[in-house]
């Protein structure tokens, strides 16, 4: 059921996608946007499915079968809701707004479930210019002794680009240990190479001349940015704490807040976004059928 996520149904999934988000500001979750979808279709098997009550069917993180609605659930009546929960999965992810839907004459039928795991880390963007604080003392001197060791250059990130791009992927997955093909390899290489149909924007940073770094990043809502990729190689120490303060610190575009998706239950993730002091966690929610 359902036709496979392809570039080609951007000009129908994203204005349904723009629609849910409007006005959410920093509110907005990361998942919401057609360049997400399409970068790690693979990984979640997305397939849409077109009619009344649109959606894109596939699985979450943790292999529950979702369905990501392309309406806003609160104009669905109780029972179309409970159809497209029936055949795709447990609508998800909602927003704070949406989990009206489950009003007096639904709550017999549906639950609402929230996951830390699923939650947005967000953060003001000042935190990045300035790393002020003994909280942040640590990421402000692994900047400054990055800054001090290596000569650095940094160019928006174009197509001329990817090759230098490409290298810090590999060396990335080198450093940690990743066999082709594991981590975020593939959505990776996938931005780096449609990086202007996805809105993607970003930077390459060279250290000494060498490919350092990369970043790219998709504007959610004006001035509300997630970041999609960050990848940097360990020998250049510091480097991540660099690309986010040079992202932050950009005078070309309006940078408020800075989303850094959520950690998927991870440790290692968990205690890295932690570091950086979340401004809050974005909650996301599940609706799913009763099960008395």
């Amino acid at each position: 059921m359902g036709v496979p996520l392809t570039l080609a149904l951007a000009p129908r999934i994203a204005p349904l996608l723009a629609a849910r988000i409007e006005g959410l500001a920093e509110r907005t979750p990361a998942d919401l946007s057609f360049g997400n979808l399409w970068l790690f279709r693979r990984a979640h098997q997305w397939r849409w499915h077109d009619g009344p009550w649109p959606c894109i069917s596939g699985l979450a993180y943790d292999a529950q079968r979702v369905a990501l609605p392309l309406f806003d659930v609160r104009d669905a009546p109780p029972g179309e809701l409970h159809e497209v929960v029936r055949r795709h999965g447990v609508l998800f992810p909602l927003c704070e707004g949406e989990t009206e839907a489950v009003h007096s004459a639904a709550a017999a039928t549906f639950e609402l479930a929230e996951l830390r795991d699923d939650a947005d880390y967000v953060y003001p963007a000042s935190q990045f210019r300035l790393y002020r604080g003994r909280a942040l003392q640590k990421k402000a001197n692994l900047m400054a002794q990055l800054q001090t060791a290596h000569s650095l250059r940094v160019e928006p990130y174009a197509e001329h680009l990817r090759g230098d791009a490409l290298a810090v992927l590999e060396g990335w997955m080198h450093d940690k240990d990743k066999a082709p093909g594991e981590a975020d390899e593939e959505a990776c290489r996938d931005a780096l190479a449609f990086a202007r149909e996805l809105d993607l924007d970003g930077f390459v940073h060279w250290a000494d001349g060498k490919p350092a770094g990369f970043l790219l990043a998709e504007e959610l809502q004006p001035g509300v940015w997630v970041i999609r990729f960050a990848k940097g190689l360990v020998r250049f120490k510091g480097i991540a704490q660099y690309m986010f303060h040079h992202f932050a610190c950009r005078t070309d575009a309006r940078v408020d807040w800075l989303n850094f998706e959520q950690d998927l239950g991870l440790p290692a993730f968990r205690q890295t976004k932690l570091s950086y002091r979340p401004a809050f966690l974005l909650r996301k929610w599940r609706l799913r059928l009763r099960i008395d």
